[in-house]
């Protein structure tokens, strides 16, 4: 039987190209990360999908979407970059990767991995970590394209799973902080209504915990919210709330260290109906290296406190 064999014409340009459309959602901002010009992205995206034969991308919007022929495409081919980049990365080391690149929401940025990452560098100090944040999406095309080993945060929506692996470590809850001495939290029979007349910061709309906070906002009636900032800033979100009467919903790892040291306060309100699972998200057809096994072992070891 004859072997099928890739057509010649398609280059790395072209799948490396088309990945980052897809990750931007914009031809021109896909141009700038790879430092090429606008036509020259757009000629080839329009060369790839020339080459297999259909249309990759919905261009009928002011931001480009793929199709579900783009969709089938990408999965595939951020996966085949992926395996080659951590071929090379094992080739190059020996057959180990001496960097672990992580993705990491900051709910675990600031509650689980400094402790993780100082027991696994203290165990192993000859393999370097990269910790890299940011929106859940954008970390998890990283993930696609093995720009990092794993991704830790909530878990995503399922048609966002598609070709990756979650692995439950515990459970959080969305909260609400505010300063202390906050009007609020004098209040007798505190009801969720009293934040109408107040600034809230909310997470972002991309952001894996808005639709839960939406939701439970809505479920509540609350729908006449005076003023919103939206921020995934953890910097700002602290700074801001400690000097202004807003009020912060943001997830429960975030603010637990500033909440126990007093220099945050909790609003008296029942917000478990926005707990969600909180683990790793793997690229399921990829073997972890042993670097990256021995830091999530880390990580359970600290998880599993929390649980």
């Amino acid at each position: 039987m004859t072997q099928r064999i890739i057509d010649p014409r398609i280059k790395l340009r072209h799948i490396a190209c088309f990945l980052e459309v897809a990750r931007l959602r914009s031809v021109v901002n896909a141009a700038d990360a790879l430092n090429i010009s606008q036509p020259a992205a757009s000629k080839t995206v329009q060369e790839l999908e020339e080459f297999l034969g259909n249309a990759l991308f919905d261009r009928s919007r002011r931001k480009l979407f793929l199709t579900p022929f783009g969709e089938t495409f990408y999965r595939y081919a951020s996966t085949s970059i992926a395996a080659l980049r951590q071929g090379i990365d094992a080739a190059r080391s020996g057959g180990e990767a001496t960097t672990v690149k992580i993705g990491a929401l900051p709910t675990v940025s600031a509650r689980i991995l400094p402790t993780a990452v100082r027991g696994f560098t203290a165990e192993d100090p000859g393999v370097h970590t990269r910790i890299i944040t940011g929106p859940n999406n954008y970390l998890l095309s990283l993930l696609r394209t093995g720009d990092v080993d794993l991704v830790i945060g909530r878990m995503a929506e399922p048609d966002v799973m598609i070709g990756l692996a979650f692995e439950h470590l515990y459970s959080e809850r969305v909260v609400m902080v505010v300063r202390p001495g906050h009007p609020l939290l004098g209040v007798p029979d505190f009801n969720l209504g009293l934040i109408e007349p107040f600034q809230v910061l909310m997470p972002t709309p991309d952001a894996v915990i808005r639709h839960h906070v939406d939701r439970m906002l809505l479920a509540h009636g609350i729908t006449n919210i005076r003023d919103e900032v939206e921020t995934v800033s953890n910097a700002f979100g602290r700074s801001y709330v400690r000097q202004t009467d807003a009020i912060w919903i943001i997830s429960e790892g975030v603010v637990a260290k500033d909440v126990e040291e007093n220099q945050l306060a909790l609003l008296p309100v029942d917000t478990s109906e926005t707990t969600g699972p909180v683990g790793f998200t793997t690229r399921a057809d990829t073997i972890p290296t042993l670097a990256t096994t021995a830091l999530m072992q880390a990580i359970r070891n600290v998880a599993a406190g929390l649980r």
